[in-house]
């Protein structure tokens, strides 16, 4: 980190998460402005149908497995990769396609976690499938700086919390689809920024990964 970032400087193109602390923040303030628009306002103004969001429980190969967790440059915290399937698009089709973009991993879909709907902050329906990789190396994109294979059993505490519970239930290869009612509401939101905000403060975590055996 240069003297200039250490000021505060921000230098104009460079993605948030590659600033100094003081751009970090500044550029955290963008970004919940529109996450407050994306989860407050649009939703309820300008959708007609429930967003469905698709994500994946990459699990390797190994004994014991190792999951795949991702951190997205606008809010920074461990999730699960994923993302909203295209017009037309099957769940499947969309998960397949939006890992490769995120991770750059081709996959195979072994299971259906399970359906979590969610009212409050961005109502939505998050479904959930466990997955194993079929090809590719893992590799950060522009929306995902940060990939890292870590212990399920045993996940970091900047995962965000919604996705703790479908990790826990993709690890069990008995288990039969579960359908949920959530609400995010403030406890949720809080534990969130509180998550996010320990980031921009320390900075990500440096890229240390290695592919699955």
């Amino acid at each position: 980190m240069s003297s200039r970032e250490d000021e505060g400087h921000i230098p104009r193109g460079r993605p948030t998460w590659q600033r100094g602390r003081a751009g970090r923040f500044w550029g955290g303030l963008v970004d919940y402005v529109r996450t407050a628009w994306w989860g407050l306002v649009s939703p309820r103004a300008s959708e007609s149908r429930t967003l469905v969001v698709v994500q994946a429980v990459i699990l390797s190969d190994e004994t014991p497995p190792r999951v795949l967790l991702s951190i997205r440059s606008d809010l920074f915290g461990w999730e699960l990769p994923g993302g909203t399937p295209e017009p037309g698009e099957s769940p499947d089709a969309a998960l397949r396609r939006e890992v490769f973009e995120e991770t750059g991993l081709e996959v195979e879909i072994v299971a259906h976690v399970g359906d979590w709907r969610r009212e409050g902050f961005r109502p939505h329906v998050a479904r959930v499938y466990r997955c194993r990789v079929v090809h590719g190396t893992p590799t950060p994109s522009d929306e995902t700086p940060r990939l890292a294979w870590l212990d399920p059993q045993d996940p970091p505490h900047e995962l965000f919390p919604w996705y703790r519970e479908p990790l826990a239930l993709a690890l069990d290869p008995r288990a039969r689809p579960v359908r949920r009612r959530e609400r995010q509401g403030f406890r949720a939101i809080a534990r969130a920024m509180w998550i996010d905000l320990g980031m921009r403060w320390r900075g990500l975590p440096p890229m240390e990964i290695e592919p699955a055996e």
